[in-house]
């Protein structure tokens, strides 16, 4: 009688010998098999896989992964400060979104920030020595050195968004110049005229695109683009707050304002609370991203939802298809891919 068919003969883990013994076939034939090589019959796969099956086998996967020169593993790299990642609910869904992606694969997710010089220097050691098969890099600036240190070691790489038009890496972006645009002509639709935008990070170039897709909705419109009605922002609260009073302090009258994410919508929120603005009957607010904060504010914000986890997923994709042809781009003759999700403006009481 077998005994669960979960020992070997040794009483320990079954061995690759063993499964070969049992299926009456020569120990490389079933190393093919369980890598799923196409170069064994119908009938010697069976053999095997019931042997596998009877003897409770599992492939050690680190061997398998050391004799492929891989390490079955991905590293998620976030550019910013720890408090910055955990504040904002962008980087909470796009790690959902990898997560989920990755689920049924044998790839382990690493979780690293590099947000200051020493952290930077860190990573870039730990990238040298190979100790993973990819990156997704997301949230990088253009002045960031992580892109180019990818290229230069052929490290498969996708990043969250390009640093320019002219971007290297593969990469996923939502339509943020659209989704801008959408904002604005809502606004002008419901009557406003003098609508303020407070941007995101302009070393962005997402953000970029954002004040972009702001300017020719207003030109397209008739409208002139008063650049005192632009205020730099960095996605953050604090960074609303302060933005929203030095546009009301330049121009009073102004009407709506688009912000470059919910939580500087957020933050924009409470100095117009505080300067006695009713919103939307005075001043109209919209916010991007479509978090948990746009839902539940007071009033629920009209937001540009961007498709985060997609997003991720899609990151997750185009990666796993770089780490399947390592051999460094130039020799693959091929451009880089360039994805861009569509977004879309979800309407509440805000504006």
């Amino acid at each position: 009688m077998a005994s669960h068919g979960a020992r070997g003969r040794s009483g320990g883990r079954p061995t690759l010998e063993e499964v070969a013994a049992r299926a009456g076939v020569g120990r490389g034939t079933v190393s093919r098999v369980i890598n799923g090589s196409p170069r064994v019959s119908d009938a010697t796969r069976a053999a095997v896989e019931a042997a596998v099956a009877e003897l409770g086998y599992v492939p050690n996967t680190a061997a398998r992964a050391l004799a492929a020169n891989r390490t079955d593993a991905i590293a998620l790299v976030v550019p910013e400060p720890e408090a910055r990642f955990f504040a904002e609910p962008y980087f909470s869904d796009m790690l959902r979104g990898v997560g989920a992606e990755l689920a049924d694969s044998e790839m382990q997710l690493l979780l690293t920030f590099a947000g200051n010089a020493r952290g930077r220097q860190r990573l870039a050691q730990y990238l040298a020595a190979h100790r993973v098969d990819g990156v997704l890099l997301v949230s990088v600036h253009a002045d960031d050195p992580l892109p180019d240190l990818l290229a230069q070691l052929e490290i498969p790489a996708v990043i969250s968004g390009p640093r320019s038009a002219a971007e290297a890496l593969t990469s996923v972006d939502s339509d943020n110049y659209g989704g801008a645009r959408s904002a604005v002509e809502h606004l002008l639709a419901r009557g406003r005229t003098e609508i303020a935008h407070i941007t995101g990070r302009l070393d962005v170039y997402g953000a970029q695109r954002r004040v972009d897709g702001y300017r020719d909705a207003l030109r397209d419109a008739g409208h002139e683009t008063d650049e005192l009605l632009v205020e730099p922002g960095d996605f953050t609260e604090e960074g609303g707050r302060r933005a929203m009073s030095a546009l009301l302090e330049r121009r009073p009258g102004l009407d709506a304002v688009f912000a470059g994410s919910d939580v500087t919508a957020a933050g924009a929120r409470q100095v117009l609370r505080e300067a006695g603005r009713r919103i939307p009957d005075d001043v109209a607010l919209i916010g991007y991203d479509d978090s948990a904060i746009a839902r539940h504010m007071d009033p629920p914000l009209t937001s540009v939802r961007q498709p985060i986890e997609e997003m991720g997923r899609a990151m997750i994709d185009l990666l796993l298809a770089e780490i399947a042809d390592r051999r460094p781009a130039a020799s693959r003759g091929l451009e880089r891919r360039h994805a861009v999700l569509a977004t879309e403006l979800v309407v509440r009481a805000s504006s």
